[in-house]
């Protein structure tokens, strides 16, 4: 069996249960074994709303997402008998469903207005302004900016399909996005774990490269790099074998896979949650690291501070610290600088 046929295999597994329905219908029979429900997510999304203008683009239909949104905000406090949460919808100044995406962030599909009594398209084209709690369906990300009265630029979008949510609306409409990954908290698990494997790996690199030294173009001695080859191959399954018999998704090795080539290109922000958003102010500044090319890395830099006469720290690496707890779970991938 190759590596094509199992992922045909599974693509198709995969789009079946999609499309008949069969996924979803499952998943709303047992909410509580299928679906991670959070306090915060009501307060964040509340936050939110006080703070801008939030929507919410789904492909799934107004039935099923009205089903798993309403158990997603119900949360009593006390012992329950508390007053009952506020309807979903009023966190949102605009939902649509059945958006189809990727298709959604180009020509897009007819926007339609949907009975939140029956969960049916009322009949015609919607062309009317923005109604509060109304649902649409269909539209487009051209609609959505129309909608709200906003540009791409002004977006920050938030999803977990790097080509249908992520690589799509950057690159069809340049909106700011945050790709959540819900595989990072395992991954950094295994990382903080295992860095001394990835040290090791640097290690072998470095010893590799005094090798030849002192060689060059007219040397004819060859140095024997076997048993380094075997031990760089040695650390580097060892370190996939950490991650389980599926590997990492952001490494294979001491080498990026596509996925994090991908995020590192098109997700301005990536975390395992976006419930992350919940610890910083909405005015923040976020900046991502400098990152250096191959050729800039052989220069070494000393970061450097310098006190100012009014006693305060000045510097080009002075930046505003983050709890750790934050910077673990919380990254920051684009060049430009995100509010």
């Amino acid at each position: 069996m190759s590596f094509r046929s199992m992922f045909q295999d599974v693509r198709e597994a995969m789009d079946h249960v999609h499309l008949s329905g069969s996924l979803k219908e499952k998943t709303l029979e047992n909410l509580e074994k299928y679906v991670v429900k959070d306090p915060r997510i009501p307060l964040l999304l509340s936050r939110m709303k006080d703070a801008g203008k939030v929507f919410l683009a789904t492909n799934s239909d107004y039935n099923y997402t009205n089903a798993i949104m309403t158990y997603l905000f119900d949360f009593r406090e006390g012992d329950g008998e508390g007053p009952p949460p506020p309807p979903w919808r009023s966190c949102f100044d605009l939902i649509v469903v059945d958006t189809r995406k990727p298709l959604f962030f180009a020509q897009g599909t007819v926007l339609r207005q949907v009975n939140t009594d029956t969960g049916k398209l009322r009949i015609g084209t919607y062309t009317g302004p923005l109604q509060h709690c109304a649902v649409y369906s269909g539209g487009s990300s051209d609609l959505v900016c129309d909608l709200l009265g906003v540009k791409g630029k002004d977006i920050l979008y938030i999803g977990d399909h790097i080509f249908g949510d992520i690589l799509k609306s950057k690159k069809r409409q340049g909106w700011r996005t945050f790709l959540v990954v819900p595989e990072l908290a395992k991954e950094l698990h295994v990382w903080t774990e295992k860095s001394e494997l990835f040290e090791e790996l640097r290690s072998l690199d470095v010893f590799l490269a005094e090798l030849y030294q002192d060689l060059d173009s007219g040397s004819s001695e060859r140095p024997d790099i076997s048993s380094i080859k075997k031990r760089i191959q040695a650390v580097t399954h060892e370190m996939d074998m950490c991650y389980g018999k599926m590997g990492s998704l952001f490494r294979c090795g001491s080498r990026q896979t596509l996925f994090a080539n991908q995020l590192m290109r098109y997700a301005d922000l990536y975390a395992a949650s976006f419930i992350n958003f919940l610890y910083y102010p909405f005015s923040y500044l976020f900046r991502a690291p400098p990152t250096l090319m191959p050729h800039e890395s052989t220069v070494e830099h000393t970061p450097r501070l310098e006190l100012s006469v009014e006693g305060s720290l000045t510097g080009p690496q002075l930046q505003k610290q983050i709890p750790s707890s934050l910077c673990q779970e919380t990254n920051y991938t684009a060049e430009d600088n995100h509010h």
